[in-house]
């Protein structure tokens, strides 16, 4: 029997968006986690998985997010009720039965099937450390450590979430707004469709999108490669050092480059179809201040010996330009620094835009917490006053209520269990094995005590601002004072801290959506827990395979011309740890390094929101103000690299054709079609890229060879020095 909330005054959530987008309608008796939705979820959830990792280690990244399956799932959902037969079906030696059609599908089961997707779409930061040991390092990893490792970084955040969930999940002053996105397309998938006459519907749509993008998509993944980045440039000044790192998108600054494949606008960045307006031109802002005022000024100034390695690099070089020999300081039994053979080598030196990029990091988070508290920070600690009077007096809003009354509550234990079990399998990983991955017990536990202390404050500036700082740098900067010259203990203990917390963000977020959905709790949390087991596996699974079956994978320098595995996030994340790791940030940013005029970014970060602020309130009516977000601005190149000037360039082009032109223009193709667009050209790349790696390129049958067959931007003199006397591999010496 359905639960029905009648009146406005009824409806008692103390929050208008989520008033006017959730449903107070519940009917208790419809079957949530059914065979459909075993079926559905876990083959969504090992796909995605698979497929995003498979394409992790690619030139050309693609992420493929949950929404196509949630447009999928509906019609398939609703073929396997229509066509599956009713009987029930003992499961043996038990007196557990099920049946493989208990009815219509319904909404439930699509939310938990999106859930499971979520899983397999969200990766496994820990596949990192697995692949710079083995493809970068070139160092034996047990395979049980590797799997534990990454098993127990996406479970701890289990823990963290179980314990803040009353404050995060049960209060309905956290009402997590991203959430709010996904109840209203779930809502508009449900709604009974018919087909306008010449039209179409978008299930009809999505199979018109992809099979356009599965077709198109050989061309520039296997006949013509170098379409995915055009440098005009560097096609007219061949021979021109200037001109080509000006054009080179790939290499430089990307002026007058361009792409002619998805997986170069979407690649890096997401689908920037799935961005609102204001956050793509706060990125562009922040792209365009970056890398065409920042960065030349920098360069031919000859800023920290800028000159001497290429304009665009996320490698490490030493005094002469040269790569950084890692080799040379590391001591190859215990996998540490070498203090005297560093002290006689090199300090390491950055390109001008890498290093600028961490100083920008820097600023991003300092930034992110004085924009939460001037823009929010009234609204965070009204709504916190508010839950802790609401969970003192026993008392929520209506969904709460529901909740309650309808369905059991997932028991404290259960999530207790799974925190000490992680935490006992997190210290085995890292004391067992010979200490392979070299963080020591009092590391984990202190990585686990950051995450847990942040969990709740971020949590509630995430539940109410929809805007999250990450740990990332700070944890790197803690283990990095305190246990320098350690490259795999820098990694796994980032990787405890903040993506635990991260994890138990998602778990948050999630459970507060089935909150909304009044799907069972029980439900959520055995689809959440299977479907990050599963998840897990796969992506190391995948990760594992592929390391071990592609010759020199992640090796650009014997890679055959044209293939597409160079690890390019990988490759980022190599060199993270040997600055961070080896060299530890007491040698880069601290008195003894290059660079430590980029901690004066933390102060720039926290005071640039002021003067916005200040203006926001000066000119209440003029809204454009408040749109502009400094820690996007500030935070917009972080994925530079891995990210070059042309993925930017095409992503903000496409982002603000769709988010303004045809929003403005056609807003009703855009609210019933612009989702569905974006997920069908996302699946149409990936299906695509799997079946040509099984069907040729795993036979080592490449494309013919041509010009365009060079999986490049054709700008070969981009990433040379300019400084007098630097010699570099196939570039003209600067006399």
């Amino acid at each position: 029997m359905a639960y029905r909330a009648g009146t406005d005054e009824y409806n008692d959530c103390p929050i208008e968006e989520v008033r006017l987008t959730v449903s107070t309608v519940d009917d208790p008796s419809l079957p949530a986690l059914t065979f459909r939705t075993w079926i559905l979820g876990v083959v969504s959830c090992v796909a995605l998985a698979f497929v995003n990792q498979f394409f992790g280690y690619r030139s050309n990244q693609i992420y493929i997010s949950s929404v196509a399956v949630q447009i999928v799932a509906l019609p398939v959902g609703k073929l396997m009720a229509a066509t599956l037969p009713s009987k029930s079906i003992q499961v043996p030696f038990t007196k557990w039965s099920f049946s493989l059609n208990p009815g219509p599908f319904n909404l439930k089961e699509h939310v938990l099937i999106t859930i499971f997707a979520n899983s397999g779409a969200s990766g496994v930061y820990a596949v990192h450390i697995v692949t710079i040991v083995k493809a970068f390092y070139h160092k034996g990893l047990h395979l049980i450590a590797a799997f534990m490792l990454s098993q127990t970084t996406q479970m701890l955040g289990y823990g963290w979430a179980g314990i803040f969930r009353k404050y995060l999940v049960d209060s309905p002053y956290m009402w997590w707004p991203s959430n709010l996105v996904q109840v209203s397309l779930f809502s508009a998938l449900h709604e009974k469709e018919k087909r306008s006459k010449g039209g179409h519907t978008r299930l009809q749509f999505f199979i018109m999108i992809f099979i356009a993008s599965f077709a198109y998509y050989v061309i520039p993944a296997y006949f013509v490669p170098s379409i995915s980045a055009i440098s005009i440039v560097c096609l007219i000044w061949t021979k021109s050092i200037t001109a080509q790192q000006i054009g080179s998108g790939l290499h430089g600054l990307g002026l007058g480059s361009f792409g002619l494949d998805w997986s170069t606008v979407a690649g890096f960045l997401g689908s920037p179809l799935a961005y609102p307006g204001f956050a793509i031109v706060n990125v562009l802002v922040g792209f365009f201040l970056m890398v065409y005022v920042a960065l030349p000024i920098l360069y031919w100034s000859n800023t920290y010996e800028a000159k001497r390695f290429p304009i665009v690099s996320s490698h490490t070089f030493d005094a002469t330009g040269k790569s950084y020999n890692i080799t040379r300081i590391l001591n190859a039994k215990t996998f540490d620094i070498d203090m005297e053979a560093y002290n006689g080598y090199s300090k390491l030196y950055l390109s001008a835009m890498f290093a600028v990029t961490y100083g920008l990091s820097f600023a991003t988070l300092s930034a992110t917490i004085s924009h939460v508290a001037l823009f929010h920070g009234k609204t965070i600690v009204k709504m916190w006053k508010k839950t802790t009077e609401t969970l003192h007096g026993q008392f929520g809003d209506v969904h709460t209520r529901m909740m309650k009354e309808n369905y059991e509550a997932v028991p404290q234990w259960w999530f207790q269990i799974i925190l000490v079990a992680m935490v006992a399998l997190a210290l085995w990983a890292c004391e067992g094995f010979d200490r392979q991955l070299q963080l020591p017990w009092w590391g984990v536990l202190l990585a686990c005590a950051m995450a847990f202390f942040f969990t709740l404050p971020i949590g509630i500036i995430a539940a109410t601002t929809n805007t999250a700082p990450g740990l990332n740098v700070i944890t790197e900067l803690v283990i990095g004072y305190m246990y320098p010259g350690k490259p795999l203990a820098n990694v796994a203990f980032k990787t405890y801290g903040y993506i635990s917390m991260t994890q138990a963000l998602t778990f948050l977020s999630d459970f507060k959506l089935g909150h909304y959905m009044k799907v069972p709790p029980k439900s959520m949390f055995v689809v959440q827990l299977v479907g990050t087991l599963v998840a897990s596996s796969v992506y190391f699974s995948t990760a594992w395979w592929l390391l071990n079956s592609i010759e020199n994978i992640c090796n650009t320098d014997l890679l055959p011309e044209g293939s597409p595995w160079t690890c390019p996030g990988d490759d980022v994340f190599y060199n993270a740890s040997i600055i961070w790791g080896v060299v530890g940030p007491l040698r880069m940013f601290g008195p003894l390094g290059i660079y430590p005029e980029m901690n004066w970014f933390f102060l720039v970060g926290f005071l640039a929101p002021i003067p916005f602020w200040y203006l926001s309130r000066k000119f209440p009516n003029h809204k454009w103000i408040q749109y502009i977000n400094l820690p996007i601005i500030l935070g917009a190149t972080q994925s530079m690299p891995p990210a070059k000037a042309v993925h930017y360039l095409t992503w903000g082009a496409v982002g603000v054709f769709f988010n303004f032109y045809i929003y403005k223009r056609f807003k009703g193709w855009w609210a019933r079609y612009n989702y569905i667009l974006s997920a069908g050209l996302d699946a149409g790349v990936a299906f695509l890229g799997v079946l040509l790696y099984f069907s040729l390129q795993q036979q080592e049958i490449s494309g013919p060879e041509w010009w365009g067959l060079m999986n490049d931007d054709h700008c070969p003199l981009a990433s040379c020095p300019t400084a007098p006397g630097v010699v570099s591999k196939g570039c003209p010496v600067i006399r």
